[in-house]
């Protein structure tokens, strides 16, 4: 049977966002310095080492050094996620715009689907802003009404790690720790907007942030 150092190990060198959310074990897990420290050899014989977003709420593994294979794995990474920014974030306005919220979504905040899905379709602009993000490649959406639209749009933000649907029987999602690392690609990005996509790219690696 897999020890708990070992399961938190192996979600990590696959890629996971750990966050109290998704994994509230592993979460605590890591949040022991002791645990995290001896996490570390293990990882750096992968040249793997633990990271966290600025508040230290999510973990997750990055490269401890890099070389040209590393780095070319890292900048399509950057390039993919820089990407799907538009969608992502029209998403996240909408998201917010229909709960009147001044909050934006974060990790933790919970998304009921059916009131979205109410207050959407009594907003004509809100309906054809849906429509718009749905066509993105990110979704591919090929429904012609709001509610496979809607639904495909949650689905692919659940299997790509944003959404979390805690209980298989309810229509409630809650945001994960990725949006969070996602809002600090974004903070990035605006603070490097003078510089291209791949001057971006290296200037993340460099840091050894965000990815």
């Amino acid at each position: 049977m897999m020890t708990e150092q070992g399961r938190v190990l192996s979600a990590l060198l696959q890629g996971a966002f750990i966050c109290q959310v998704t994994d509230e074990e592993a979460w605590r897990f890591l949040k022991s310095r002791d645990n995290a420290a001896q996490l570390e050899p293990h990882l750096a014989l992968l040249n793997r080492t633990l990271s966290t977003t600025a508040e230290g709420d999510v973990f997750f593994a990055s490269f401890l050094t890099i070389g040209e294979n590393e780095r070319k794995v890292l900048t399509q990474q950057f390039q993919d996620t820089a990407s799907n920014l538009v969608p992502l974030v029209e998403w996240l306005l909408l998201v917010q715009q229909a709960n009147e919220s001044d909050m934006p979504i974060t990790m933790g905040s919970a998304i009921r689907l059916n009131e979205l899905q109410t207050t959407i379709e009594d907003t004509p602009a809100y309906a054809e802003q849906l429509e718009k993000i749905s066509r993105y490649r990110m979704f591919g959406s090929t429904s012609v009404n709001l509610d496979g639209q809607l639904k495909q749009v949650f689905k692919r933000l659940t299997e790509m790690g944003y959404l979390i649907k805690p209980n298989p029987d309810k229509q409630i999602y809650l945001g994960t720790g990725k949006i969070d690392h996602l809002y600090e690609m974004l903070r990035f990005i605006d603070e490097t907007e003078a510089l291209s996509l791949s001057e971006q790219a290296e200037a993340a690696i460099s840091q050894g942030s965000l990815i």
